[in-house]
């Protein structure tokens, strides 16, 4: 396994009603009466809720899939969300240097800092979490490990990269997809839940999914 975990440690940095009463003071400002109180109406902000549509998963084995899957997202997807941060700093800063040897140095601190900070935990993923870490990526970042590790280090490594992860049955090449892929999918599905019970950190990623549309094409698995 120690091939394999040098791997995926490398991933994350080769690489983004009725109406209300109103009264106005001598400003004009509408302000809102409610019981007894008045405030004014500008300073009501309320969160934006999303209601997510019911998943259901009638057999056994369907839950205890979802279940392995679910703690494996968990696990993976705060280093996906590293990924896409380091990128765009890296990026961000890529563009202010001038020269390549200056590059290659800031390139070498943002590596240093990631390998010191995550490569201990990194180094324990399996290699199912490693390839859900892979789409991942791509979910965040827009670019497939592949094309990351391309454009950042060489065509050559990063072809070198993905033949010795197909000794793992493994593709750095494999894009995040919940709109063909049912796996994709219940990932999708579990990490919009996450996000709402604040068991993890929301991240915008290169693309939103609608989960009622993809929960319509999925309907089969729901009943």
């Amino acid at each position: 396994m120690k091939p394999i975990a040098c791997l995926i440690f490398w991933l994350p940095f080769l690489i983004f009603g009725q109406n209300p009463a109103y009264e106005k003071d001598s400003i004009s400002e509408k302000r809102l009466i409610i019981v007894g109180d008045t405030i004014s109406n500008n300073s009501i902000g309320l969160n934006e809720i999303f209601i997510l549509p019911k998943l259901k998963l009638t057999t056994s084995d369907s839950r205890r899939r979802y279940l392995i899957l679910q703690r494996k997202t968990i696990k993976v997807y705060p280093y996906a969300k590293l990924a896409a941060e380091r990128l765009k700093l890296l990026n961000d800063r890529m563009s202010l240097l001038k020269s390549k040897q200056s590059k290659k140095k800031y390139a070498r601190m943002i590596q240093k800092f990631v390998e010191d900070e995550f490569a201990e935990k990194l180094k324990r993923n399996t290699v199912t979490e490693g390839q859900i870490l892979i789409k991942l990526i791509h979910r965040q970042t827009g670019d497939t490990a592949f094309d990351l590790i391309k454009s950042l280090r060489s065509g050559w490594r990063a072809y070198w990269y993905n033949n010795f992860a197909k000794l793992f049955k493994m593709s750095l090449k494999t894009p995040f997809d919940p709109k063909e892929s049912e796996e994709d999918y219940l990932i999708e599905d579990i990490l919009q839940r996450q996000f709402q019970n604040g068991q993890l950190d929301y991240q915008k990623s290169h693309q939103e999914f609608d989960l009622y549309k993809l929960s319509k094409k999925w309907k089969p698995l729901n009943n």
